[in-house]
């Protein structure tokens, strides 16, 4: 669901995480299948939205590698607002992020309720896209 709601939405790339409190663990077989069930559905979703292009689907990544990336931040309760310099925002498990993991970096604000991780999703990308757009 979440592929194919931000796929309507017009994100550029959706990458998929693994985190420490990550529930699910793919194995090589396993993330193989899933990501070639996902690019369907996006490619789908594409179709429904008349979307020119498809939104780069990308995984399975240490949430460390992509933190790492240049204007990366990550959603966090309690978390600022989304500036320019932000160009991937980066959904944590349910469970929420380590400190290890959320380090120094950036931490956006998704609001003042707790989501579940499918729901930030989606409103990280909205908040992007809008971003993109100047709607924000």
């Amino acid at each position: 669901m979440v592929v194919q709601k931000l796929t309507e939405l017009g994100v550029d790339r959706i990458l998929v995480l693994t985190a420490e409190r990550s529930v699910v663990r793919w194995d090589k077989a396993k993330r193989a299948r899933q990501m070639h069930r996902m690019k369907k559905v996006a490619r789908e979703a594409a179709m429904q939205s008349r979307r020119v292009r498809l939104p780069s689907l990308e995984g399975v990544e240490p949430v460390g590698v992509a933190a790492a990336e240049t204007g990366a931040a990550m959603a966090e309760p309690g978390g600022g607002g989304l500036d320019g310099g932000c160009s991937l925002l980066l959904v944590g498990p349910e469970g929420g992020w380590t400190q290890e993991e959320l380090g120094t970096h950036q931490l956006v604000g998704l609001g003042t309720t707790i989501l579940r991780a499918e729901t930030a999703a989606i409103a990280a990308g909205v908040l992007m896209t809008a971003m993109r757009e100047n709607r924000g």
